[in-house]
């Protein structure tokens, strides 16, 4: 199959929508959360390890796919992770216990850390090298995209049926889909030859220890805090933003706009970032990312109750959040050699992974301190400043060992 045929776009665009449905229900639950709690009558600060239980089947199954599609091929690896989270997520809607949302957040976590990864891979096979970093940039739109649907369908769902019927509504479409890939997916190419060969593709395993080797130890570390403290923030964001805005006084469906706008501002950071790179230089481009996200989320946490001065927050946040994961996805592809590149940013993923675990877990602590919606707004300033300082703190790294140089 050639590279350039219509049926090498055609996958392109099916794995986009699998990661637009990825988005849906990976960010769905966020804005769920409030109506949920006053549903069930589960207090909200048990949330935080509903939040944390998909994130972390995400991880793992993000890190363990990979060698189950080697083996027995991206193809079918992408079509049972897609039928694993939309049977999870029906039984999701099903759910009336803290035990039970947990359980099957988790499991619908193992299907969207399947689905995903391979679904770029096989974008990035399928799509011509000079189309590339375009294309495979532009296909993660599909995850502020997907938050957006969502945010749009809730609002319009739940008044009608409840919020179970997103959850319903987040089952049915990846079981649609999945039979249009089972009819129309084409198996990874690379894999493929292997198969019909009767060959293994050898792989060399890159120890983690070249990473902190020829002076990049500094360097790596500095990369991974922005990494962690950066997905942090975004999973504390769409996790826990409309419920702290319900607990602000601000009405059900000012969660649903406000996750809107945030994710609208993705989609614009996702696909400005580099420009913007490219422009000011990697390192001023991340910093002026987390200034303006301390000052938007300062913003919000002065203003969570006036509408218009809190949208405006959560574009700013979402433009500089998630714009500012999209160039440190390249940034790490950049820094390594070509000999350890896929570890180091396999490794800075990883990383920002935990942190991802991580957000909505501190979100439940701190509302089980009693913390005020404007307190807890405010501590996310601390994760963006960490950031910018170990920005600044690589400038005193040599050129090599940099990884926020400003040669694009």
């Amino acid at each position: 199959m050639s590279r350039q045929s219509p049926s090498a776009w055609w996958t392109i665009v099916l794995c986009g929508v699998v990661i637009v449905l990825d988005g849906f229900d990976t960010q769905c639950i966020g804005f769920l959360v409030p109506v949920m709690s006053e549903s069930l009558g589960i207090p909200l600060p048990a949330f935080g390890a509903v939040l944390s239980a998909a994130l972390f089947g995400l991880m793992i199954a993000a890190m363990g796919s990979g060698p189950i599609a080697d083996r027995y091929g991206r193809r079918w690896v992408v079509i049972v992770s897609v039928v694993i989270f939309a049977f999870f997520a029906l039984m999701t809607a099903r759910a009336n216990t803290i035990r039970e949302l947990i359980l099957l957040r988790f499991l619908t976590g193992l299907g969207l850390g399947g689905a995903m990864p391979n679904a770029v891979a096989l974008t990035a096979e399928y799509t011509p090298p000079r189309l590339q970093p375009t294309v495979v940039s532009a296909i993660f739109v599909g995850m502020p995209a997907g938050a957006l649907i969502s945010a749009q369908a809730a609002s319009v769902l739940i008044p009608l049926w409840g919020w179970r019927s997103v959850f319903v509504l987040g089952g049915l479409l990846p079981l649609a889909l999945a039979l249009v890939l089972i009819r129309f997916l084409p198996e990874s190419i690379v894999w493929r030859q292997s198969a019909l060969t009767k060959s293994a593709v050898r792989r060399d395993e890159v120890p983690v220890k070249l990473l902190f080797t020829d002076g990049r130890g500094a360097g790596t570390l500095l990369l991974w805090i922005p990494f962690f403290m950066n997905l942090l923030i975004l999973y504390f964001i769409l996790g826990w933003l409309p419920a702290l805005l319900r607990q602000s006084g601000m009405p059900v469906s000012a969660g649903y706009t406000a996750i809107a706008y945030f994710s609208t501002g993705g989609i614009i950071g996702t696909l400005t970032q580099g420009h913007v790179m490219t422009f000011l230089g990697t390192r001023t481009a991340l910093l002026v990312d987390f200034v303006a996200c301390i000052f938007g989320i300062a913003s919000l946490a002065l203003n969570a109750s006036t509408m218009p001065i809190m949208l405006g927050a959560t574009l700013l946040l979402g433009i500089t959040v998630q714009g500012a994961q999209s160039g440190l996805n390249a940034l790490a592809a950049s820094f390594y050699p070509t000999t350890i590149r896929a570890t180091g940013i396999g490794w800075a993923l990883g990383i920002g992974r935990i942190g991802s675990i991580v957000g909505p877990s501190v979100g439940g602590v701190l509302l089980s301190l009693r913390w005020t919606p404007d307190q807890i707004f405010m501590a996310g300033v601390g994760p963006a400043l960490v950031a910018a300082l170990a920005i600044v703190g690589a400038s005193a790294l040599p050129q090599n060992a940099n990884a926020f140089r400003t040669a694009n």
